[in-house]
């Protein structure tokens, strides 16, 4: 009898950490993640009419993969020389000019690390590029 009052009673831990990872990952299953979107009412402001859309002067536009040639600048078919030679002469009156390189689904990866390298030699570096 001396021994049984000796024993203190203990709580065996293993199962109950056991049953709270099957109640967490039992949750973390079955959430539902609400999609807080859906429920957001937003409009966007109509746009105003007398507005006039902004041009940005000296913009130079590339268009990269353009038939056969590969480039485009400002609507006008070039081979790379020529646009190295035109980006030269626009880089002489400002540096600071934008340019902006937009490559088609068809144009090489080539071709744009030319157009880019051009760009870096004629020290234009206000260059945007945009995949269409």
């Amino acid at each position: 009898m001396s021994r049984r009052l000796e024993e203190k009673p203990r709580i065996m831990m293993t199962p109950m950490i056991d049953v709270v990872f099957q109640l967490l990952i039992f949750f973390i299953v079955t959430i539902k993640q609400e999609d807080i979107f859906s429920h957001l009412d937003i409009s966007r402001p109509a746009p105003d009419p007398n507005q006039r859309e902004e041009q940005i002067e000296n913009l130079i536009e590339i268009l990269v993969g353009h038939l056969q040639t590969g480039f485009s600048m400002n609507g006008r078919i070039m081979t790379s020389d020529q646009l190295e030679a035109r980006l030269r002469e626009l880089a002489s009156y400002d540096k600071k000019a934008p340019v902006v390189i937009k490559c088609t689904g068809q144009s090489l990866h080539g071709k744009l690390v030319t157009v880019l390298d051009i760009c870096w030699e004629v020290e234009l570096r206000n260059l945007s590029v945009f995949s269409m």
